[in-house]
């Protein structure tokens, strides 16, 4: 092999290995408590106060108020980097305070969020029609997940779409049914 090779591996390496790291910063993680789950939080939010946190989910409102934007923001699991898991489980839902003015056009309803923060209490508001308490999040960091399109992924692996299994790819029957399922909860 060159040695151009063995200079350029490092560099190759360090890249890919950036490519992997979470998106919240090291300081904030070392500052969260990795015991604490969203459930207990959502039983006593009070109990927690003071205390940071790190959260993700789908958002549901975006407001802006006086005090900044308010985003209510429904929580799922957290996967690889800190993506929500596109999964039906969830624990509730939380609002997350910014001081910053966010643009309710881009932080709109049905993107994935990662939320860092510290818990500042709870804030009951009402929901349909019943009163609903929420945990209140004061944002630290947040990071608006890219949105995932049908368009970005090819639906088979070859040139040419000629071949009798190309509408059978398991991910492109995943997507489809992801993308479809956004949609409907934009509605």
């Amino acid at each position: 092999m060159s040695l151009l090779f063995y200079k350029l591996m490092p560099v190759g390496l360090l890249l890919s290995i950036a490519g992997c790291a979470p998106v919240i910063s090291k300081q904030i993680r070392d500052q969260v408590r990795p015991a604490t789950t969203f459930s207990e939080i959502m039983k006593n939010p009070e109990h927690y106060q003071g205390q940071m946190i790190v959260l993700s989910g789908i958002i549901v409102a975006a407001e802006n108020t006086k005090e900044g934007t308010l985003l209510q923001i429904l929580q799922r699991p957290a996967g690889f980097r800190g993506r929500p898991k596109d999964v039906d489980k969830t624990e509730g839902r939380f609002l997350a305070l910014d001081s910053r003015y966010l643009d309710t056009y881009v932080y709109t309803k049905g993107r994935e969020i990662t939320v860092a923060g510290e818990i500042m209490g709870k804030r009951t508001l009402p929901l349909n029609k019943i009163e609903y308490t929420y945990p209140l999040i004061h944002v630290k960091e947040l990071y608006l997940w890219q949105v995932i399109k049908d368009s970005d992924y090819i639906s088979y692996p070859y040139p040419y779409s000629y071949f009798y299994y190309d509408n059978y790819w398991w991910w492109r029957t995943h997507f489809i049914d992801r993308e479809r399922c956004h949609r409907r909860s934009k509605k």
